[in-house]
């Protein structure tokens, strides 16, 4: 509003917001949160989808129809990451109700399957030489897109996850955190209010929001 006063000391808010409109369908601006907007067309994450993380979906789904999951593995970070991890995990959230039955489920099948495990049981029994899967509770309102026909992680999911579970998520604690952040950042349009909506829901709302002041470029 102030930038297009200089010019024009009589313009409408509602001009305003058209040209603000038009701007980000033109693609010369893109919104990242309420209010605030970045430069540039928007550049959405979207997660590869393995065979594997298809069928597991699949099965489960066809075995829980009306159950609310969502399914990712870890190799994910790949792009991110300095340093690469030795083992992935495929995690798989649900509703807290529904933990146990699909634990057992998947524990009929496969192998190496566990649920909300501790620090010591990942890094005790989780297998080097196949991708162990992870049952945890899916958190309500969590950002998540579909897939390939799959319901799985959001760029901001991701941020927000690492960040406050470093159970799960040892390898990408301290300088990979900031890298993945930084990275994260650089290739792809952040929603700043979808993170910090997110993040409430996970008691991280302040915690992460001063994180995320110190990370370079983010609000540019």
């Amino acid at each position: 509003m102030q930038f297009y006063q200089e010019s024009e000391p009589n313009i409408k808010q509602t001009t305003v917001n058209w040209r603000v409109f038009n701007l980000v369908q033109a693609g010369i601006i893109s919104r990242v949160s309420r209010g605030k907007f970045s430069i540039g067309y928007s550049k959405n994450f979207i997660p590869e989808i393995s065979p594997r993380i298809k069928t597991l979906y699949k099965r489960i789904h066809k075995k829980f129809p009306y159950l609310q999951l969502c399914i990712w593995s870890t190799s994910v970070f790949n792009e991110f990451m300095l340093h690469q991890p030795g083992r992935f995990y495929t995690l798989i959230e649900v509703e807290k109700d529904a933990l146990e039955s699909v634990f057992y489920f998947l524990k009929e099948k496969y192998k190496n399957v566990f649920i909300n495990p501790s620090a010591d049981t990942i890094t005790h029994y989780a297998s080097v030489k196949q991708e162990t899967i992870i049952v945890k509770s899916l958190v309500s309102e969590a950002p998540v897109q579909k897939v390939e026909g799959v319901v799985t992680i959001t760029i901001e999911k991701i941020l927000v996850d690492i960040f406050s579970d470093d159970k799960i998520f040892t390898a990408q604690q301290g300088q990979e955190m900031r890298i993945i952040f930084t990275e994260s950042i650089n290739k792809y349009t952040i929603q700043e209010s979808r993170i910090l909506r997110y993040a409430d829901r996970k008691r991280k709302k302040e915690a992460i929001s001063k994180y995320l002041e110190q990370q370079p470029n983010f609000r540019q």
